[in-house]
């Protein structure tokens, strides 16, 4: 499981412009316009062989003073109970203010190691004016700039040096992790009880590798597996501070630490845009995914036709991948929640599944020469040869081809499309790589 690393900071220092120069993308927003709220952004930092997840806390509403720096307070707390490594950003064009000393305050408690990084040096003259940020008493300021990256090959390679080594855990790796990730209020907490039930003394508590993640053994009915708690599980003493925040935070680290995510939706809400980041998340970490849309039992519509219009609803809105389960339930009056246990175990073993070479390439060849990939420029592809890959994290497929660099991804949805058809591969990703034959 890769560290966290928190991004905090006061409006406009900069937060968006360095998490996208961290994370190689242009997934946040750099231009905030003040009134809009804009989601916390995920993603994946690479440096020195080493990953480690990256949190932009910024994006809050301002309606006063007061309210804002109340809740920049709460995100920075927040932070500071999630991450392994805290970048307080600050600007130095602006200097220190007192909502900069607010910040600090907080940080200097706190255990966890704290980064300045005095962002907005864009040219020599300026790094004489960082001087005046050790009156924060967080050490020595490091001076970056976002936007032209000056600086953070440095500031990566001190954050892999305050950042804790992994420590490897004492448990058997055979054994499937499920984790139940969802937004607040979505029934974690009862759908996690209602699988622990009143024979609590076959369940084994194992501490996990960070100081937030436990592992529950869980070995009744026939199933043995680890179950990943999120922030349902355990006593969340800071939960009412910022319920959003929370979720997503802890919903990382569960998430990474599983192999197949129970993601519950709630059915008096339906689908909405905090799923649809928690769902982002288990994609870009090629995790398994069940669906479960709790509380089915106040729904009034329980016909075929309503649940047609809620299955539908909820692939649309996460398409292109559609290969999932969706199970309705009720983990208050225990409906349906074994379902969600079996299925879950399905879709495991489909994660692990493979497919013989020679099965692969009868049923795949026939296929690929009957709808060979279009031809481009005059050049025909020719694909005679494909196998799946061994001792890959999920199911993974290579095509061997004449030309290569010409097959789209329209074809490779399509090749993706015709394994799935054929084999169970629900609930998991699959790679299709095509390779020069």
């Amino acid at each position: 499981m890769s560290n966290l690393v928190a991004i905090v900071g006061r409006p406009n220092v900069g937060k968006s412009t360095l998490f996208n120069r961290l994370t190689g993308t242009r997934q946040a927003i750099v231009s905030d316009e003040a009134g809009t709220t804009r989601d916390r952004q995920y993603g994946k930092c690479e440096w020195g062989q080493r990953e480690f997840s990256l949190v932009d806390t910024g994006g809050w509403v301002v309606n006063s003073d007061d309210i804002f720096e109340e809740e920049i307070r709460k995100q920075v707390l927040l932070a500071t109970e999630e991450a392994d490594v805290i970048l307080f950003l600050v600007d130095i064009k602006n200097g220190v203010t007192d909502l900069d000393m607010q910040v600090a305050s907080i940080l200097r408690r706190t255990k966890i190691p704290v980064i300045l990084c005095a962002n907005k040096t864009d040219n020599n003259e300026d790094r004489y004016t960082a001087a005046e940020f050790y009156s924060l008493g967080l050490g020595d300021p490091y001076c970056i700039s976002a936007a032209t990256g000056s600086g953070t090959g440095d500031l990566l390679d001190l954050i892999l040096e305050k950042m804790p080594a992994n420590v490897v855990e004492e448990v058997e790796l055979d054994i499937p992790r499920f984790s139940v990730v969802g937004r607040p209020n979505a029934g974690k907490s009862s759908l996690i009880n209602a699988f622990i039930g009143e024979d609590r003394h076959i369940v084994t508590d194992i501490a996990g590798t960070t100081r937030d993640s436990i592992l529950t053994r869980y070995d009744k009915f026939g199933f043995d597996f680890y179950l990943v708690d999120t922030a349902g599980i355990r006593k969340k003493n800071k939960v009412t501070e910022d319920l959003e925040f929370y979720s997503v935070m802890r919903s990382i680290r569960a998430i990474e630490n599983s192999d197949v995510c129970i993601l519950m939706i709630d059915a008096t809400r339906g689908i909405e845009a905090q799923d649809m980041n928690i769902f982002q998340i288990i994609q870009r970490n090629n995790k398994s995914i069940v669906v479960v849309v709790n509380k089915w039992d106040t729904v009034e519509d329980k016909s075929q036709q309503g649940i047609t219009h809620f299955e539908n609803a909820i692939r649309s809105r996460m398409a292109p991948f559609t290969d999932f389960s969706i199970i309705f339930a009720s983990a208050l009056t225990k409906q349906r929640i074994f379902k969600v246990l079996e299925t879950a175990k399905e879709v495991y073993l489909n994660r692990k599944s493979r497919i013989s070479t020679s099965k692969l390439n009868e049923e795949m060849l026939p296929l690929i020469e009957a709808y060979p990939p279009p031809s481009i420029k005059g050049k025909y592809i020719k694909i005679k040869y494909c196998a799946q890959l061994p001792a890959t994290q999920i199911p993974s497929f290579v095509f061997y081809a004449n030309l290569p660099q010409y097959v789209k991804e329209p074809y490779r949805r399509f090749l993706e499309n015709k394994i799935r058809e054929r084999w169970n591969f629900c609930g998991t990703p699959i790679n299709i790589f095509i390779r020069q034959k």
